[in-house]
């Protein structure tokens, strides 16, 4: 054998070892590839992952605040979670801070602003950078919530165990003052680390009738406005040019529906005050349907949905939370009977107490409607500000002349009208009722009002929805959901 040959036979089985080193440096490489880019998210979600828990507990949270007072805070645990969440009013912010569970998810405000919350947020980078270079322990910033602790409670004890909910707006910034949802949860039961036991408290939260972890207030299953969508039909009339709050319409005191044998009626069963003819005005004031209906159909439905959207119905939205689009008919479903329905809010027109409260917030500020929201500050550990979100407008569905007139005559409602048990001493008070009903039995499917105060500089807009049940069904909405409005309104002027 030459050396050249010899040569060869000693290099066979290096090239097999390379060989074999770089099938299995292939594999390594592939393997963790898939683990780190295309299973991460998978395994980081899988509750057998005992490390993801372990960490997302490591840092401590930062705290929800209202007017300096915790309503959210992470305490020392003596587990292996290090932290505990705790909520020491509980259901009173539930539907403003929802939960921060182990391993089931975050709701509320701690899930909207759960980067800010754990210090994983963008505008936190560099403070992360000092952190980990100084050695100091992990933490996340605070959220400043934009909320009148008053109107917070106000809404609370005047809805009371009642199923409906309320919203308070400041109408010049847009900042929420109030968010309150009934029936309510205690997100403490959340907060436990036993997963199993929060588990099974979630799912029968979720399968029970009350639906206690749905926010009224912004989503779940939206209302029926009834009256109170009158505000949009009259915004839509009088941002036409064609109306005036003296515009005259024919006053029966039943109207057949055009192609149906069905008719309609005002509450009061009776004509829409004296007289042959009844002014937009009086039909605001005393929450009449034939004249809105009347008006409805002379309108169309094409200016209705035109005028809902410019007040944000069917527009995305969060405040930070993602609040569900309130909606007007599509036009294929639409006909003259549908759109007088719709004229004073039946038929399918849904809506949150939110919506609601913007029209009368916009109405309020002169037709300039700012954009909803609870976040006014986020504060670093080192109490710096990392983030202060401005008064945005969100846009300018009507006039200064249409809101004055609108003003006009919910200030009339309040005064001498369907809106009476709103009124405030010493404060101007605008205010709209409304009552959406089943359509078979007449009774009460849900009670509203919706308006705005004003008093020494400061206004609030308010909207309150209440669900009856056996002990108010009968009840008009002036005797059940106005006082709601009132309450709040009370608490905001008097803060």
């Amino acid at each position: 054998m030459t050396s050249a040959d010899r040569e060869q036979s000693m290099r066979r089985p290096l090239r097999r070892v390379s060989t074999l080193l770089l099938v299995m440096f292939v594999g390594l490489f592939g393997s963790t590839t898939m683990i780190q880019a295309v299973q991460a998210d998978s395994l980081h979600g899988d509750d057998r992952n005992t490390r993801t828990l372990y960490d997302s507990f490591a840092v401590e949270r930062g705290s929800i605040v209202v007017e300096g007072v915790q309503v959210a805070l992470s305490t020392p645990s003596d587990d292996e979670y290090e932290w505990q969440r705790e909520y020491p009013q509980g259901a009173l912010y539930s539907a403003v801070t929802g939960y921060n569970s182990l391993g089931q998810g975050n709701t509320g405000i701690e899930g909207a602003m759960n980067d800010e919350l754990t210090g994983t947020a963008n505008s936190q980078f560099f403070d992360q950078i000092v952190a980990t270079i100084t050695g100091q322990d992990p933490a996340g910033s605070s959220v400043e919530l934009t909320i009148d602790a008053g109107a917070q409670e106000a809404a609370a004890q005047a809805l009371g165990d009642r199923e409906g909910a309320v919203v308070a707006l400041d109408p010049e910034t847009g900042d929420i003052l109030a968010m309150y949802s009934s029936p309510s949860f205690d997100p403490n039961t959340y907060a436990s680390h036993n997963i199993a036991q929060v588990r099974d408290s979630i799912i029968q939260a979720q399968e029970s009738p009350e639906q206690p972890l749905q926010n009224r207030a912004i989503g779940g299953d939206l209302y029926f406005p009834g009256s109170v969508f009158k505000l949009v039909v009259s915004a839509a009339a009088l941002e036409s040019g064609r109306y005036e709050l003296d515009s005259e319409f024919d006053n029966p005191a039943t109207l057949q529906l055009p192609n149906s044998t069905s008719e309609i009626r005002n509450a009061s069963r009776e004509t829409c005050g004296p007289g042959e003819q009844a002014t937009l005005e009086t039909a605001l004031v005393l929450s009449c349907n034939i004249p809105m209906a009347e008006l409805g159909l002379e309108l169309g439905d094409d200016a209705i949905r035109e005028q809902a959207a410019a007040f944000g119905f069917g527009q995305p939205l969060a405040v930070p939370m993602t609040v569900t689009p309130s909606t007007y008919p599509r036009p294929e479903v639409m006909d003259d009977a549908r759109t007088m329905l719709t004229s004073f809010g039946q038929y399918d027109v849904r809506v949150t107490p939110l919506q609601m409260a913007m029209v009368s917030a916009a109405i309020a500020n002169d037709g300039t409607l700012m954009q909803p929201g609870l976040v006014d500050r986020v504060i670093a550990p080192n109490l710096d500000v990392v983030d202060q979100p401005e008064p945005t407008i969100l846009g300018n569905p009507i006039s200064t002349e249409t809101a004055a007139a609108l003003r006009q005559a919910m200030e009339l409602g309040v005064s001498e009208g369907l809106a009476s048990n709103a009124q405030v001493a010493g404060a101007t008070v605008g205010g709209k009722t409304g009552t959406a009903e089943t359509g078979e039995n007449d009774e009460p499917f849900n009670l509203w009002f919706t308006g705005y105060g004003e008093r020494d500089g400061r206004s609030v807009a308010v909207a309150a929805v209440v669900v009856p049940d056996e002990n108010i069904v009968g009840d008009t909405s002036n005797v059940v959901a106005a006082p709601i409005g009132r309450a709040v309104i009370e608490a905001v002027l008097n803060s």
